[in-house]
């Protein structure tokens, strides 16, 4: 039997990634990048990231750090001065682009993936980036992903073929539950909090979408939550 390709995935240690990660080791060898930008739950998302590779039983790993992040602010993710949103506004339709919007952040992390792909010939990069059910941030759209294809053709050399893969980005927060637990995704290991890293808070956005993605999935949530959670 040939040898399965190898592949980068980006993998936050969210619920998202943590799904991508189950797809793409069907069909590929994967190697994980981490990344830590100063957000507030750097050190919980770090656990989750480790954790998950264990369970996949990845040994090939990555961290790298973006400290520039917390110094140019701009975020509720990486300023301490914004707060996190916890009134649900972000997921109205039309509501714009939240306060939890980190500056042209998975640019960034694509573009060390992609150095790490070329390095150890990887042939396709992985993100766990939802269009649907998200809170609108630019970045994670398919136009996006189509553009920075591109860059990555005309950035690197002659020879290299690397494709970006988003799996789950067309999927329903609910879908991407159903998929994870079809295929034994650990999602008992995954963080999504915005706020807190001992138990979730579970009013912030990122929460939210999460407990009402298990709810329409009829299944419970593994993670702790502090106590009353919105739904």
């Amino acid at each position: 039997m040939a040898e399965k390709p190898k592949a980068v995935l980006l993998l936050s240690g969210g619920m998202d990634s943590c799904v991508a990660a189950a797809i793409a080791r069907e069909t590929h060898r994967l190697a994980l990048l981490h990344a830590s930008y100063g957000q507030r739950t750097e050190q919980r998302e770090r656990r989750s990231f480790e954790a998950i590779a264990d369970f996949y039983g990845v040994r090939e790993r990555l961290v790298v750090r973006f400290d520039a992040f917390a110094q140019i602010g701009g975020s509720a993710l990486t300023d301490v001065a914004i707060a996190v949103p916890e009134s649900g506004e972000g997921l109205a339709p039309r509501a714009g682009i939240p306060s939890t919007y980190v500056p042209f952040r998975n640019a960034h992390f694509l573009s060390a993936a992609v150095s790490w792909a070329e390095v150890i010939g990887a042939s396709t990069i992985f993100i766990g980036a939802v269009a649907e059910d998200s809170s609108g941030y630019p970045d994670c759209r398919p136009e996006y992903y189509r553009a920075f294809a591109e860059l990555v053709r005309q950035g690197t050399r002659p020879e290299t073929r690397i494709e970006v893969r988003t799996p789950v980005i067309g999927m329903h927060k609910s879908e991407i539950v159903e998929r994870g637990a079809a295929l034994g995704a650990p999602l008992d290991l995954t963080w999504s909090c915005y706020q807190f890293e001992d138990n979730a808070c579970g009013v912030c956005d990122s929460c939210r979408l999460r407990l009402r993605a298990f709810a329409e999935a009829g299944m419970r949530d593994p993670i702790a939550y502090r106590g009353k959670v919105a739904r």
